[in-house]
């Protein structure tokens, strides 16, 4: 009996956390403000990234299109806020890129030229262009209709029409002097035979004699040679004469449009591509110089009521594509739908007579373009949703080159011909935001984005709970407060938050990065304080906020509540069963989490099947549920088949579990349940266990450990708080703790308790209320100790193992045979 209260009292040693333990508060007394009004103006603070912040200003520092960076971090950690406020301050300190252009190619049409003009240009440089056409098209048709223009022009022709007549006087006299006459027509000229300045009738010629006919068609030949002779010093001299109006158009031309060239290339004289166009521009406009003669509305022709089609003079426009006149520093553009034509920009198309056309006016920029010479920011989901922008983007990178192409003609699909965009330079520093789970699979399967995308800035999760970063989390607040006009915050709404942040971020000792969430905490806690009229946001509407959003969310929660309490799903909260054990699962719905008690159960045989789990053999349960049970297994032979086999077979079960089980956090409860069924002890219901084990018996942190104990206290509240009940945690988890308030009162109140314990020996010493037993020095347990009842049963069934295994070796005694009939 003595030594019974021995152990008693060695059991009493592990005792449950106090209520200061389970949840750790910040004091609002240690604030240094009244209100978030009395603090100064927050800006656009970062706050506890320095690992990201340094390797993001490394990326963007980095000169080279392979020096790319990927912002790895869960959504909620503001990874596009934080990526935005970095890029934009280094933005406004660089210097604007220039603009660019489209124009027409003169020597390709299908070949669009891009234009660089410094910035602000290219507005500027299409107004200029217009305006010099229009100054073409109203100075050319006066200066041809002057009547200088018209005199050289006169001149010119006169003395055409003079040298063309001697030609013809002189072939006139030649022809007449050999009998014959030359009769001109506006079809040509002719020569024949005369008589007497006359020509010769049918009849003079049947007269003839052969030998007058044959001198007669002599003299015909020789004369038709020299009229050829004369035609091609009448055509040569039409030629001479269309050249001599040419230069004398071309000239007369270029004094028109010269000087408006030469103002032009003097205003952009620094950009050699501009000059070159210009120069371009000048010769087709004296190449076509035919098209700015006639004035505009003015018609021509005989038909004055015929339609007259303009010349088209398109092809001097101007397609303004980048116009950064008001961009101050570089771009930043966030691409938030990077499909191919988003990103890469387009060539649009008009229905014209049945069929579609484009031209160079109708090329469109894309998200590139406008962050060309500064930054391109895009989520990766985002962007491989469009695999075709994701290979694209990859391409241009690699060339350092924005390429304009209709899509189908990259996927290898036959075009028909079109137009071909030059390609810009391109400049830009992209920065993809996602989930480093991408990061990881791209940098694994695409050799192209390792090259490319060098720096990772990986975003924490949370950040120390000391007073650096508890001022700028204030700093936070503060800035929320004042981007969305909300009411400001007391000390003891703040104090609240970071009780919140804490709580978020599953330890005691930090804050949350997750900053999305605490935002809209603030704005929730803001709208609860409005509906009660209040000028500041308090705790008591934080808490109001907190609690809202769970009950918008806990629909399953409350349903699951309902079928325990009602024994549909049987949970035991009082009371005492053996083989019986409550463990704690979380349950994930994406936006909500909650843990609940579930019941595990043990059951016990001799055979040499080992640990057999019920889920596991239904495939109901994950490997790394799987991997907890072998554990445990391994657990049961280090420690009771030292020098006997294990000779029994258990069967374990998550009772009415009809989903999917994983982790290992429970393979404590089914040890615990394993020892109940095998010492024959009942474990005490009303506790609950979580704690996944090592083969030494070591019980080791778990995740969910808040949700975990809130949902087994929910359950024995619902029920009624005896003061025997908790949960059984690891004592690495105590850090974790920051569970509801109205747990800690009930902690204080000592009607719920919480154990933190370090091995599977103390576990079991609360579940049983009897010591687990230590090896003495002969190498037993205790008799009354919970090993040294295990140890028994165990070498109970090995011994009845071997008998019975012995007794199948004998086999059945063989009956003597009969000599007479041989059997």
């Amino acid at each position: 009996m003595a030594l019974y209260s021995f152990w008693r009292r060695e059991v009493a040693k592990t005792k449950p956390l106090s209520y200061t333990q389970v949840r750790k508060t910040f004091d609002p007394d240690k604030l240094w403000f009244e209100t978030t009004a009395d603090l100064a103006a927050a800006g656009r603070a970062v706050m506890g990234q320095e690992r990201a912040v340094d390797s993001l200003a490394f990326g963007i520092g980095m000169d080279g299109s392979d020096y790319n960076v990927y912002v790895a971090g869960p959504r909620e950690a503001g990874r596009g806020y934080l990526t935005r406020t970095l890029i934009e301050a280094r933005a406004k300190k660089e210097p604007p890129p220039p603009d660019w252009v489209y124009v027409h190619n003169f020597k390709d049409p299908d070949r669009p030229r891009a234009l660089q003009l410094n910035q602000g240009q290219a507005v500027q440089f299409k107004r200029d262009m217009s305006e010099l056409i229009e100054e073409v098209k109203n100075e050319i048709p006066e200066i041809f209709e002057s009547e200088d223009y018209s005199n050289r022009r006169d001149e010119l022709v006169k003395r055409f029409q003079g040298e063309r007549g001697k030609v013809l006087q002189e072939l006139d006299e030649t022809v007449r002097g050999q009998g014959f006459l030359l009769n001109m027509s506006q079809v040509g000229m002719v020569i024949m035979p005369a008589k007497e300045d006359k020509p010769l009738e049918e009849s003079d010629l049947a007269q003839m004699s052969e030998e007058e006919k044959q001198a007669l068609r002599e003299k015909s030949n020789q004369l038709q040679t020299d009229m050829g002779q004369a035609v091609r010093r009448i055509r040569k001299m039409e030629k001479e004469l269309r050249a001599q109006l040419k230069d004398l158009d071309r000239r007369v031309a270029l004094y028109a449009v010269g000087h408006l060239i030469d103002e032009l290339q003097e205003k952009y004289g620094q950009q050699k591509t501009v000059l070159q166009y210009l120069k371009d521009v000048k010769d087709d406009i004296i190449r076509n110089i035919d098209d700015f003669k006639q004035r505009p509305g003015q018609q021509q022709g005989p038909f004055p009521m015929a339609a007259q089609q303009e010349p088209n003079l398109a092809r001097y426009e101007v397609n303004v594509l980048v116009n950064n006149s008001e961009l101050q520093g570089a771009p930043v553009i966030v691409a938030s739908n990077p499909s191919y034509t988003n990103l890469f920009g387009s060539m649009e198309r008009k229905a014209q007579f049945g069929a579609l056309f484009t031209d160079f006016t109708m090329i469109r920029p894309g998200a590139l373009h406008q962050a060309n010479g500064g930054y391109l920011i895009i989520r990766v989901l985002d962007l491989l949703k469009w695999w075709l922008s994701y290979e694209a983007l990859k391409r241009g990178l690699q060339h350092k080159e924005i390429r304009i192409e209709d899509p189908s003609e990259m996927m290898g699909f036959i075009m028909t011909a079109g137009m071909k965009p030059e390609p810009i330079p391109m400049r830009v520093k992209v920065i993809l935001i996602g989930d480093p789970m991408y990061y990881h699979l791209l940098y694994t399967y695409d050799d192209a984005f390792a090259k490319l995308f060098k720096v990772k800035a990986h975003l924490g999760e949370e950040t120390d709970r000391k007073m650096g970063p508890i001022r700028e989390f204030v700093s936070f607040v503060k800035g929320v407060v004042e981007e969305n006009k909300l009411r400001p915050l007391d000390r003891s709404g703040v104090a609240r938050l970071i009780d919140r942040a804490a709580k978020l971020a599953g330890h005691q000792d930090k804050l949350t990065l997750r900053l999305a969430e605490v935002a809209d905490l603030i704005r929730e806690a803001n709208y609860w304080a409005g509906q009660k009229g209040a000028e500041t946001i308090s705790a008591e509407h934080v808490h109001q906020a907190v609690n809202a959003k769970n009950r918008r969310c806990n629909l399953y929660e409350e349903k699951l509540q309902e079928v325990i309490l009602k024994d549909i799903i049987h949970v035991q909260t009082k009371g005492e069963v053996v083989g019986q054990v409550n463990g704690l699962s979380v349950y994930l719905l994406g936006d909500y989490a909650f843990g609940r008690p579930s019941r595990i159960t043990a059951n016990i045989s001799l055979g040499r099947g080992g640990t057999v789990s019920i889920d596991r053999e239904s495939k109901m349960s994950g490997s790394i549920h799987t991997k907890g049970v072998l554990i445990l297994e391994g657990y049961l032979r280090g420690m009771y088949a030292r020098e006997m086999p294990l000779s029994l077979t258990a069967s374990l079960c998550f009772e009415q579990s009809y989903g999917m089980v994983d982790g290992d956090s429970a393979s404590g409860a089914e040890l615990y349940a394993i020892l109940s069924a095998l010492s024959d002890l009942p474990l005490k219901q009303g506790i609950a266990c979580t704690g996944a084990i090592s083969q030494k018996g070591e019980l080791q942190a778990i995740g969910g450990v808040n949700h975990k104990i809130e949902g087994h206290f929910d359950v024995c509240q619902a029920r009624g708080l005896t003061g025997e009940q908790g949960v059984v945690i690891p004592k690495s988890n105590i850090r974790d703790l920051m569970v509801r308030t109205d747990i800690v009162e009930a902690v204080k109140a000592g009607k719920f308790h919480v154990w933190g314990v370090d091995h599977v020996d103390k576990a079991i010493e609360i579940l049983t209320g009897l010591p687990a037993g230590q090896r003495r020095k002969d190498g037993t347990f205790p008799p009354n100790s919970v090993h040294g009842r295990v140890e028994a049963r165990l070498k109970a069934m090995a011994e009845k193992a071997k008998a019975l295994a012995e007794e199948g070796k004998k086999g059945p005694e063989e009956e003597p045979s009969c000599a007479a009939c041989g059997q």
